[in-house]
């Protein structure tokens, strides 16, 4: 079933027309990674979808349902997730405030702690730690926690292992494993290698459209069928 799908969308920052006809989707129960340089309309994907930056033609729809025109909380009352490249979580919180923060006022607190301590054991230990304090990974593997916990259908999930170090990187990797069982993603990720581990499929972006898509089975690293669009 399809989950997520954009059809000929176009976005603009004031006269600079940044996405030009995209299309894309993702099904339910899959890591799908979106692919390729910097500058070339991966993020404002993400906030197309998300409404920051509202398309100025063609269609999302997330279950079936129009985000076009809606405001960004509905899309987010919807179950669409984001974790920015800047995670963005409370540095002066606890993990386990950041945790309890996160959980829609329906669900139960004490199940949503069992789920991210579960996920990640680390943060468990690190319960009453303020996140600011936190290694980056550490910080990471909260930013995802605090997506798994909020009642979000899909996850979108920027940059994750940006500025982190190599080991750091593995550890958010198996970060992101981990809450893809439970929770289908759409991952924007420079590692190419990371995002082929990662996902089911892939798309290639340049220049605000998609330019190749496929399975990531398909291809590897070293595929000068990826290399051309990513390579600077």
């Amino acid at each position: 079933m399809t989950l997520l799908e954009l059809d000929d969308v176009h976005t603009y920052y004031g006269q600079s027309h940044i996405l030009q006809g995209v299309d894309l989707s993702v099904e339910e129960g899959e890591v799908v990674a979106l692919l390729g340089r910097n500058g070339v309309g991966k993020t404002t994907t993400f906030r197309s979808i998300l409404q920051l930056t509202p398309p100025r033609q063609g269609s999302i729809q997330f279950k079936g349902e129009e985000l076009v025109g809606k405001d960004t909380y509905e899309v987010a009352d919807a179950g669409i997730g984001w974790i920015p490249e800047d995670r963005r979580m409370f540095s002066r919180l606890s993990v386990e405030e950041n945790v309890r923060a996160s959980v829609p006022g329906d669900a139960s607190e004490a199940e949503a702690l069992e789920l991210a301590y579960e996920t990640f054991p680390i943060l468990g230990e690190r319960a009453d730690q303020r996140a600011g304090d936190l290694s980056g990974g550490q910080q990471q593997m909260l930013a995802i926690a605090r997506g798994l916990v909020g009642g979000n259908d899909l996850l979108l999930v920027d940059e994750p292992s940006e500025g982190l170090a190599p080991k750091i990187v593995t550890d958010v990797g198996e970060a992101l494993l981990a809450a893809s069982e439970s929770l289908p993603i759409l991952l924007v990720e420079q590692k190419l290698g990371l995002a082929l581990d990662l996902a089911d499929r892939f798309y290639v972006m340049d220049h605000g459209t998609i330019v190749d898509s496929g399975k990531t089975s398909e291809v590897s690293v070293d595929d000068e069928r990826l290399r051309r669009y990513l390579s600077a």
